[in-house]
């Protein structure tokens, strides 16, 4: 199950809020891996590492690193304050994190009786490469864009990636003022609030963070199976159904696709006819970008399998190809770039374009 290697550190590549990146060599060669200071400590040039290099012999895009487990020769302090949340429970790295909602926390009187977000729009979607791109299409519609006030939260699902350290994404757009903070939830962690469900994480996010918009995916490196209901990404059904619940606005972003050519992705994503038309029960709006052509045709028929269920609210996507061109992160979902997949950006962004006009 777990490939081990002892190795040396050759030379720090780079590094990122909560994540750095090395040069190890071990007795296959040098590769490439990943530590998170906060678990581990900070390695150095010359430190031993012991690394799990399970995720680098499968040869994974979004996870092919080897990843350091412990600096055995330097370990890091114990950890100290309050804090009871156990994340990735009973495995080897699991950690104690304070949960914004735990009694030892500022933020418990306030989350105790919370059960609302006050109408907030939460856009639900698949892909964590989704995140991006609806922030574009948001700010592009509200006045003064990433600059006009708009707070947005992010809501890291663990579906994915279990520490927000390892998105580089979430970093850059949290210095970019993109993002007013990020909530991990369930057995994700990380964030700048820990949350234990997509419910309690949506109400940190509202009365917390003090969010005006939440959004709403799993973390990087989804995991499927090529079956209707084998994929990480059924989540996304889950969240309308909690957004819901707390009187929020759900708006559930489209995975849309047309560079990939496999046809259960091409146009509407069979994820998307799963999440929002079978797990999600509450009704949510739909955007449905209106592209150009066969395709945008193909996409707004495939859409109307959800018109049962929730509301199809068509956007026009004139100038989000500009706003996606002047993301502040490199755009980029299953190695496709911006102009290589542009229809899935566009979705995205039309998802947020929408969700910027429920805040007038």
């Amino acid at each position: 199950m777990i490939r081990w290697r002892k190795g040396e550190v050759v030379r720090i590549r780079r590094e990122w809020p909560g994540a750095v990146e090395l040069d190890v060599a071990v007795p296959e060669g040098p590769c490439r891996a990943l530590a998170y200071p906060a678990l581990v400590g900070r390695p150095e040039p010359g430190d031993e590492v012991l690394l799990n290099t399970t995720a680098l012999a499968m040869g994974l895009g979004t996870g092919g690193y080897a990843m350091v487990v412990a600096v055995p020769n330097r370990f890091p302090e114990d950890p100290q304050g309050p804090g009871h949340l156990v994340k990735a429970r009973y495995t080897p790295m699991q950690a104690t994190v304070l949960g914004a909602d735990e009694q030892d926390s500022p933020h418990h009187e306030v989350l105790r009786e919370a059960d609302s977000v006050d109408g907030m729009p939460v856009v639900v979607a698949d892909l964590h490469s989704a995140l991006p791109p609806i922030l574009c299409g948001l700010y592009e519609a509200v006045p003064g864009g990433a600059d006009g006030g708009v707070r947005v939260a992010y809501v890291m699902q663990d579906g994915g990636a279990l520490p927000a350290w390892f998105s580089m994404a979430c970093a850059m757009l949290r210095e970019a003022g993109w993002l007013a903070g990020v909530v991990t939830i369930g057995q994700a962690f990380g964030g700048d609030v820990e949350a234990v469900t997509t419910h309690t994480g949506l109400l940190a996010a509202r009365h917390v963070l003090e969010a005006d918009v939440a959004i709403v995916t799993q973390g990087p490196g989804n995991l499927g199976t090529g079956t209707r209901w084998g994929f990480s990404g059924v989540s996304a059904g889950e969240a309308v159904n909690a957004a819901a619940v707390l009187l929020g606005r759900p708006v559930a972003a489209l995975r849309v696709s047309e560079g990939d050519r496999r046809e259960r992705h091409l146009g509407v994503s069979h994820h998307s006819l799963t999440a929002y038309g079978r797990v999600a029960l509450a009704r949510a709006h739909v955007p449905v970008p209106l592209l150009p052509g066969d395709f945008g045709e193909r996409v707004r028929d495939q859409a109307e399998l959800l018109a049962v269920r929730h509301e199809l609210v068509p956007v026009p996507v004139d100038g989000l190809h500009e706003a996606l061109r002047a993301s502040p992160v490199r755009l980029s979902t299953m190695g496709r770039g911006l102009e290589e997949d542009l229809a899935y950006f566009l979705a995205s962004a039309a998802a947020g374009r929408f969700a910027a006009s429920l805040l007038s």
